[in-house]
């Protein structure tokens, strides 16, 4: 059993749509669950959408307008026979997100940001298996809420796996178990609590979907189909020239994924450490391409690997009284931040200062900023990049910060992280 998961660029317009088919005709007679995310830029329209209606930011029913027309149009190309059910489905669904928008919000902004956003997923999932089965490859539509269970974490739902592996062998693994090369679609980024409700595992989640499922599978193996050729030492937006990583050990490539690399969600490589399983990041625009292998290996990685985060805020942290940072005002403070589902991309204390590097939230950041204010002296910088590099040497160093100011710098055995600004 192999599991393939397409993302929103795989899925983003029905010239997509229909080239997951061809991908799938690749691979007959193979067991296969499909791990299908939002389609395009869905999931950041559907955040906009739930800006709109708990911060009241914008008009709410304009951007779900240009929502429904994106799928429609899509529905439209794959499906010219305006008699297809998948119309009638797909209606019903954005009528279920109408009535989510209907009244005022009722819980808090995470809660109502899973139960908008998640919609993305299945809908985006509910017209690639109807497409496929308009060209022959007969598959089950399965609701992933059904067998990931997960706490009521929302936004960063954590995995019940216990619950998860029960509900899998009891909703899952007959659906591929009945005849060979069967075929599941299923949602990345979801996941169901015991109430009911639904949470979404983190952005960029579907990646972690598919790890989950195939480690409760016990699958041979996951791939994920990308549009790039395989895992990049840097991302082609930020660099001239890359080059095609082969091979990574799962421990290079959990870094690699913790310090912001965007191929790979952070938890993927976890549970598919634990069995063994590889995983490959392959092109869906040239499928027959070896692509990279994450694996056991445990070589180095022969050239440098550069991660760049933007938009990032650089934030020191003192006591008012200018004593010493002590273990209780770290305690304090990391508090704060995780009541505040804020993740900390780096951070650096001196004896009378704690500073810190995040993802700039014009929502949650000024909240933090005002509170740790009542009790300590905050300083911060905005509009900054952070720049981490895996195997670095100065050279590589000296090659990112031309014509940059760097304002903190961080450094292990394989890895620095710099914080700069634009001279």
């Amino acid at each position: 059993m192999k599991i393939f998961k397409f993302g929103g660029a795989s899925v983003k317009d029905a010239k997509a749509v229909k080239n997951v088919a061809t991908i799938l005709k690749r691979y007959p007679g193979e067991s296969i669950v499909v791990v299908v995310s939002a389609m395009g830029k869905t999931t950041n329209a559907l955040e906009q959408l739930t800006n709109a209606f708990f911060y009241s930011s914008e008009n709410a029913e304009t951007i779900l307008e240009g929502i429904k027309k994106y799928h429609f149009d899509i529905i439209e190309q794959l499906f010219p026979d305006r008699s297809h059910s998948i119309y009638n489905d797909i209606n019903n669904t954005f009528v279920e997100l109408d009535w989510a928008i209907e009244d005022d919000p009722t819980h808090g902004y995470d809660h109502e940001y899973d139960q908008i956003v998640s919609i993305g997923e299945i809908i985006s999932t509910k017209i690639v298996s109807a497409y496929l089965n308009e060209e022959g490859i007969s598959n089950k539509w399965q609701d992933a809420r059904d067998f990931i269970q997960t706490d009521n974490t929302y936004r960063e739902g954590k995995v019940d796996w216990e619950l998860t592996q029960q509900l899998a062998d009891k909703h899952l693994l007959p659906a591929l178990s009945k005849t060979k090369g069967a075929v599941v679609v299923t949602q990345g980024f979801i996941g169901g609590t015991s109430e009911n409700f639904t949470t979404t595992l983190g952005r960029e989640g579907s990646d972690y979907t598919a790890a989950i499922i195939a480690y409760t599978m016990n699958a041979e193996s996951v791939t994920i189909w990308k549009d790039v050729p395989g895992v990049l030492n840097a991302d082609p937006k930020w660099f001239e020239k890359t080059q095609k990583l082969e091979q990574i050990s799962y421990q290079d490539a959990i870094e690699l994924a913790y310090y912001g690399a965007t191929v790979i969600h952070p938890k993927t490589i976890k549970p598919l450490q634990n069995k063994k399983i590889p995983l490959f990041v392959k092109s869906f625009v040239h499928p027959a391409d070896a692509g990279t292998v994450i694996n056991e290996g445990q070589s180095p990685l022969p050239i440098p690997c550069f991660i760049f985060k933007m938009n990032q805020v650089l934030i020191s942290i003192s006591p008012k009284d200018f004593s010493f940072i002590v273990e209780e005002n770290f305690s304090d403070i990391f508090k704060l931040f995780a009541d505040s589902h804020i993740k900390i991309n780096m951070m650096q204390n001196s004896a009378i200062s704690f500073s810190l590097c995040i993802d700039n939230d014009r929502y949650k950041l000024p909240e933090l900023i005002k509170t740790l204010q009542n009790h300590y002296r905050v300083l911060y910088n905005e509009q900054l990049e952070l720049i981490t590099i895996r195997y670095y040497d100065q050279a590589t160093i000296d090659r990112v910060t031309i014509n940059k100011k760097i304002l903190l710098e961080v450094k292990s055995r394989y890895t620095v992280q710099l914080v700069v600004q634009n001279d």
